[in-house]
């Protein structure tokens, strides 16, 4: 069998993942077999399937080497801890608690815990790593420190300040420091167990091992009793389940404010996207600027996988509770800042794929974007165009004048060097680029609709 190894699989020496025409696998090596089949044996992998807490997979043949081929349940779009909301990452955290909890019922351990290892499929979070069970041996939880970092740490912090430090991932991909999160969070955090134990003495004791002097990480890390670390791991629980925010902005209200659309323009913008979607039959729809996901979900309707990016947390935070709590499938709700979008990190820089490397899309979405990046970031409108191109097949573009009201307002507060702004200038930019099929007002405003197919 010819592999592609994933660039990211290369830490775990009990397996790797690989890629062939188009399908992900997962090769157990000789390292990794006896764990994988106490996982299996023991009735582990069952109840975590059952339990939607892990990936299922198919079991291939057994190669000469003694190693194992799995094809595992495929996750249709890959995402970052750096791209979820407090409450994607904060699920995120509690399955895998739920998971380990399961785990020790069974004789068996999480050996990392990772936040890489946690995709969402059909709106939920879900383990896809198969290799991080081993035997539970005693001698505490070995990947306490790791949950922390990348979970517990970055949610106490963001939840504290500003949701827009859940970026803080991208920097520090084995997870944010303990010293870093203690430093950054308010003083009444000292006074909350969850804060107090898992992250101040924790980074106060690494801190001390660090330099020389033997210091238990907690007495229930290091303790040889399952029971321990069960408790170890009911307490994070309770920290994670505890952590709160308020996700409301100007921007989580847009529609609502009608301050964008009249109603009368809103119903023919969504009559006119609607039939396109519908003309393009899409699989994979990618939703630039999703807001709440209002057409996210129009598209997931009409059975494609829409991916909802915004910039906003709290937009994301709204819809991703939506599809939660209303179980919708088709729509995966993500934080993107398109003028500064995902690249390629961690080892190599490819460790860790870019947005661009996750495409192409069927169908892209940009409405009401492009003034926001030519205008709000100084982006022409040719390199606007060309990165579009690059991320979809198809596009649904919404050119808004600089008359409209929303550009008036952007134009407040600096100078118009803007001259080549314009419809004339906007079409030369994408025609560069795209064919025009359909063009469309948006009436009674002045904006404008296209449908475009990349050259």
């Amino acid at each position: 069998m010819v592999e592609a190894r994933l660039p990211g699989s290369f830490r775990d020496p009990a397996g790797h993942v690989f890629l062939q025409d188009g399908i992900v696998y997962r090769r157990i090596h000789a390292a990794g077999i006896a764990s994988y089949r106490q996982l299996i044996d023991s009735g582990l992998y069952a109840a975590l399937v059952a339990g939607r807490l892990l990936v299922s997979h198919e079991e291939g043949v057994s190669d000469p080497d003694g190693g194992i081929v799995l094809r595992p349940q495929q996750i249709p779009m890959v995402s970052y801890p750096y791209e979820w909301s407090l409450s994607q990452l904060r699920d995120a955290a509690l399955v895998t608690l739920r998971a380990q909890k399961t785990a020790l019922r069974f004789g068996m351990v999480l050996k990392d815990a990772s936040a890489f290892n946690v995709q969402f499929l059909d709106g939920r979070p879900i383990l896809i790593d198969t290799l991080s069970f081993e035997p539970y041996r005693g001698g505490g939880w070995v990947a306490y420190r790791q949950f922390c970092q990348h979970f517990y740490a970055p949610l106490a912090v963001a939840a504290a300040h500003d949701p827009r430090l859940l970026r803080l991932e991208s920097l520090f991909i084995d997870g944010l420091p303990l010293a870093v999160a203690s430093s950054l969070l308010p003083r009444v955090s000292y006074v909350r167990p969850g804060p107090l134990f898992h992250i101040h003495l924790h980074a106060k004791a690494e801190q001390k091992w660090s330099r020389g002097t033997p210091a238990p990480v907690r007495p229930e890390a290091q303790s040889s009793s399952t029971r321990a670390v069960e408790a170890l791991t009911e307490s994070l629980e309770r920290a994670v389940s505890s952590v709160s925010w308020t996700s409301r902005s100007s921007w989580s209200e847009y529609y609502e404010a009608g301050e964008s659309y009249s109603s009368q323009a809103f119903a023919a913008k969504a009559a006119i996207v609607n039939g396109w979607i519908a003309q393009v039959a899409p699989t994979r729809v990618w939703d630039l600027g999703a807001n709440t996901g209002h057409f996210s979900k129009a598209a997931a309707e009409r059975g494609a996988l829409a991916i909802a990016f915004d910039s906003d947390p709290a937009c994301v935070d709204t819809l991703y509770r939506e599809v939660r709590e209303q179980r919708i499938t088709g729509v995966l709700p993500l934080v993107l800042d398109l003028a500064n979008p995902s690249t390629g990190i961690g080892w190599a820089g490819d460790e860790r794929m870019s947005l661009e490397a996750r495409g192409p899309a069927d169908l892209l979405l940009a409405l009401a974007v492009t003034h926001h990046l030519a205008i709000g970031n100084n982006v022409p409108l040719p390199s606007i165009a060309d990165y579009f191109s690059r991320l979809g097949r198809r596009l649904i573009v919404e050119f808004v004048p600089k008359a409209d009201p929303m550009v008036q307002q952007m134009l407040r507060s600096r100078e118009d060097v803007f001259s080549d702004y314009g419809e004339a200038a906007f079409e030369r930019a994408f025609g560069a680029r795209f064919t025009i099929d359909a063009r469309s007002v948006v009436a009674p405003s002045d904006r404008v609709l296209y449908l475009m197919t990349a050259r």
